[in-house]
This record gives C-alpha cells, structure tokens and sequence, in this order.
C-alpha cells in the first residue's frame, strides 16, 4: 500500500524469513561463520538458543543457503515428534527406501548404511531441528543415540538445534545429561540493541529499493525499540505499522507519532499487558474476598466444574496451573459436564476429549502427564490425578503403539509455551516424578489421525 509513496520496491518488513533481508549486525553474523565452522568442521551437536521473534528460524534459511556443495541437510520442523518416529521422521526426509512397517533397528540401519555411503562421497548430513525446546525429552535423547554414529575420525551426522531458551531449561534434566555433553557449541541470539535497531531499519528499507535519507527519526527509532525489546519480528511488526501510519499521515517521515500508533495497536504493547494484568488483579481480589466472607462455596464449586471462568493471563503470583487455563467452548462444558454421570472415569475424559480436540487451535499448548497401556491402571492414576489438579481440564487420547491400544492424559490448555511452561512447573510433586512434557493440540491431533 505504501511502497510507492516511499520508492520501495517490496515489502521492507515482512515477517516471512526471507534470506535476502539477513542483517549481519547484532552479532548475527558473526553467529552465522561460527555455525558454518561447526558444521564444516564436523564438530557433532550445536546448539542455538534465542527468545521468540529473536530471529532463529532466518539464522536456519540463511545457513542452508550457505553450506557448501558436499553437505546435505535435512529440516525437522516439527517438535511433537514422539521417540519412536523419529528415525522414520528422519528418514523420509532423507528420502531413504524403507519397507513399509519398518522397525526400529530396521531404520537405524538403514541410515547407518545411508550416512557411511555419504561419508565415502565425502559429503556431510546435518540435521536442522526447530523448536527444539517442545521436543519430548525421550525424542531428544533419541537424536543424543544418532551422535553415537561415527567413524574412527569423524561423526556421520551433525545436529543443530534451534530453541526458545526452555530448551536450556530442558537440556538440565539429569535424564539427558548424555546430550547436554555431546553440545560442543552453545549460541545465543539476544536481542537488538537500540543503535543496532536502527542500522537494521535502513538497511532493510535499502534491501527493498528505497535510496533517500533515513525515514525513521531518532525519536520514533527509540520508541520502537523500547517497546519491541529489541527482538526482531516485533521490530519488523512495529516498523511496518508505523511507515502505514506515516502514509495516511500524508508524510515522508516516520515520526514519534507514527510510531506511538503503531505501538497501539500492536498486541505485545506493554500498556495493554500492565492494564490486562491490573484486571486480574482485581478479580481476583475479588473472588478471594467472597470466599473469605463465606459466600464462595458455590462459586469455588462452578470454578472447578467449569474452566470457562479461568482467565488467560495471570499475574506470576497466582497458581499457574489454575490461572492459565484457556476458556473452552460452551458446547464443550456441557460434555463434560453430562459425562459425570458416567461411572467410568476413563470414558468420561475420553468422550470430553474428542470434544475439546475439535474446538482448539492446533497452536494451543497442553501438558502431557503420563501414558500407560493399561486401562484399569489408568483408572485409579486419573482419580489419584483429579485430587491433585482439576479433573474437567485432563484429557485422555487413544493411540496403538505396537498395535496395542495407548492412552496418553494431557492437562490443560495454554496459548502459548511461556504459559504452559510456568503451569507445568506449578504441578505437583507427585506429577512432575514423571517428567510431563508439553505439547501442541496440532501434534496430538496428528497421533490420533493415524488411526483413521
């Protein structure tokens, strides 16, 4: 819309990586020739860890576009890979030729066979994996066994990867301690400085063809940095949203007052967050002061039957677990709530998941408790479980493992890993002993599909 009003040829600050936009400034550059050392170098696992929008996933394409001829890469987008698929995952990416019910050891093999044929070529493997830090801990320790295949002199395949810094978090479990000694590289992509913001804002305006003076001024420079905190993908939402306002204005320079507007109506905008925190505060002031009059029996009673009354955001002083829990559709409730008159607890979670898995975003975060092949077992863990947290926010799945029926129980639902991430470490003692991890709704639905 503004591009011809500014002389732009593309887009300045699209949020879509694009590697002819890379910004060498703010360390990334020299992160970038350190990454391509370790890989040419043959130096096992790397590991990259930065804030969200900190620029992680344009390091990935732009390394890509720079290994050399004799390396081959293989992209792992997806972290809700389970221990047991990631072999498969890897080897369908490397295209390798499997039978079709393939085995463990089977696989393993074969990509044996496959990295020692590469290594004769003198050609190097090295795998990218995004959003390390949702990756189960027994997938993790999985690609830690890959490491293992080596030859007298050299590794056959390389790992790097790229994580929010939970995946630090993560990589401190004395379960895979192994992996954390197989790091021989830690990065970390902090954020912008204010001075780095604005040679990153020309450049990208020049890379997208504009040749004039510098259209950001120092004042609208500085109060893009102060509210994006210097990460990347917020510089670029902020930048893009001010240069709209800018031409509405009918004006040739970005100003304060373009920028402020920016900042408006932009969702990460502190204001926005301080007055949603101040909200809840007082709710739930409020609430507390019912149940202390006596007058909240009924009240805590709807609170724990329904999680519609639970909001998204909480202060870090209330109970993670119970305060960031997202609303669920109405339809959802009244399932829930019906199946209490079925005896068995098991199927009672199952009948509600079905339900909830229909009406959540595949972005959504959960935390994965526990799973067990037994159902009698599972049985007494859920009324165990139920005494401990909230009963109508577990949910219970079904898959096969070894054509066996698995069921897998999840807690709660979370917008985002920050959330989940906080809720997880308020669980009880008794269910972090079995190590939950977190997950996507997207990666559950994806278990379940494969039995259809």
């Amino acid at each position: 819309m503004y591009y011809a009003h500014f002389g732009l040829k593309q887009a300045p600050f699209k949020i879509t990586p694009n590697t002819e936009f890379f910004f060498s400034g703010g360390n990334r550059g020299a992160v970038l020739d350190a990454l391509l050392y370790a890989i040419t170098t043959g130096e096992g696992i790397v590991k990259v860890v930065g804030e969200v929008g900190s620029g992680k996933t344009m390091l990935c394409r732009m390394l890509e576009t720079l290994l050399p001829e004799n390396v081959e890469s293989v992209y792992l987008a997806n972290p809700s890979v389970a221990p047991e698929d990631i072999l498969h995952a890897i080897a369908f990416e490397l295209h390798l030729d499997l039978l079709e019910k393939a085995d463990k050891l089977q696989v393993m093999h074969a990509l044996q066979d496959y990295l020692v044929e590469k290594h004769a070529q003198n050609r190097r493997v090295v795998i990218f994996v995004e959003e390390a830090q949702g990756m189960p801990l027994a997938t993790l320790e999985e690609i830690r066994l890959l490491s293992n295949l080596e030859t007298r002199h050299d590794k056959l395949l390389q790992m790097v990867l790229f994580g929010q810094p939970e995946l630090d978090v993560n990589l401190n479990d004395p379960g895979i301690r192994q992996l954390r000694e197989r790091i021989t590289h830690s990065f970390n992509l902090g954020p912008l400085a204010r001075e780095d913001i604005a040679e990153y804002l020309i450049y990208r305006l020049r890379t997208a063809g504009y040749f004039g003076p510098p259209l950001f001024t120092k004042g609208a420079i500085n109060r893009i940095a102060n509210a994006s905190k210097g990460l990347v993908r917020r510089v670029n939402i902020l930048a893009d949203k001010a240069m709209l306002a800018a031409f509405a204005d009918n004006a040739y320079a970005i100003l304060p007052k373009h920028a402020a507007v920016a900042i408006r109506d932009s969702e990460f905008n502190d204001r926005q967050e301080k007055t949603v925190a101040r909200y809840w505060r007082q709710a739930t002031f409020v609430i507390t002061l019912l149940l202390a009059l006596g007058a909240g029996f009924g009240l805590h009673s709807m609170l724990r039957q329904s999680p519609t009354s639970q909001p998204a955001k909480t202060e870090p002083s209330q109970s993670p677990a119970a305060g960031a829990t997202l609303p669920q559709p109405a339809e959802e409730v009244s399932v829930t709530l019906d199946s209490q008159t079925d005896n068995d607890i098991l199927t009672q979670r199952l009948k509600a998941t079905k339900i909830w898995l229909l009406h959540q975003p595949s972005t959504i975060v959960t935390i994965q408790l526990m799973g067990t092949n037994s159902p009698d077992q599972l049985r007494h863990q859920l009324k165990d479980i139920g005494a401990m947290v909230e009963l109508d926010n577990l949910f219970v799945y079904e898959t096969e493992i070894h054509s066996r029926p698995f069921f897998t129980v999840l807690y709660g639902s979370f917008e985002n890993r920050d959330v989940a991430s906080r809720a997880l470490q308020g669980l009880p003692k008794e269910l972090l002993a079995n190590q939950p991890q977190l997950r996507t709704v997207g990666g559950v639905l994806n278990e379940t599909k494969q039995l259809q």
